[in-house]
């Protein structure tokens, strides 16, 4: 049987979220400065997150899953394919559908961009951080892997 949880102080927990919505929007925002490998919207960035997790899809499905109009969706999908970051092909139950896709293109474009904000990270423990500094922020992940389990 486990021992009960001490109640958290309410001010104290207050405080600690603020502070860390704060850091993560920082070092959120600086990984995006150290990489311009993809100079998307938001709406672009969504989608490409949205194939890439779920597979290919329609512009309506699209647009249902980012709560837009399909028109909207329309023009933003068509960006991303002059772009050459999407494709199309046919649907094969619907041909009057286009079923659209991430491109190789677009796969390498961000896995270029991963590698260079870990390499930016990786250069900023290394030179920043010592090795029981390193071994702090190894243990508080699995603190801030628990506030994303559902």
């Amino acid at each position: 049987m486990s021992e009960p949880r001490a109640k958290p102080d309410v001010g104290r927990t207050s405080i600690l979220a603020g502070e860390l919505r704060v850091v993560i929007g920082q070092l959120t925002r600086r990984l995006r400065q150290e990489a311009h490998l993809l100079d998307l919207s938001w709406s672009q960035i969504k989608v490409l997150l949205h194939l890439d997790e779920h597979g290919p899809a329609t512009v309506t499905r699209l647009a249902q899953a980012e709560g837009v109009r399909p028109q909207s969706m329309g023009a933003t999908v068509a960006g991303l394919e002059a772009a050459r970051l999407v494709a199309g092909a046919p649907h094969p139950t619907d041909g009057r559908q286009t079923l659209w896709s991430l491109t190789e293109l677009c796969r390498q474009k961000v896995a270029d961009n991963r590698a260079v904000r870990e390499d930016w990270l990786f250069q900023q423990l290394a030179e920043r951080f010592s090795s029981a500094e390193q071994d702090d922020l190894a243990r508080s992940l699995n603190l801030l892997r628990r506030l994303t389990d559902d």
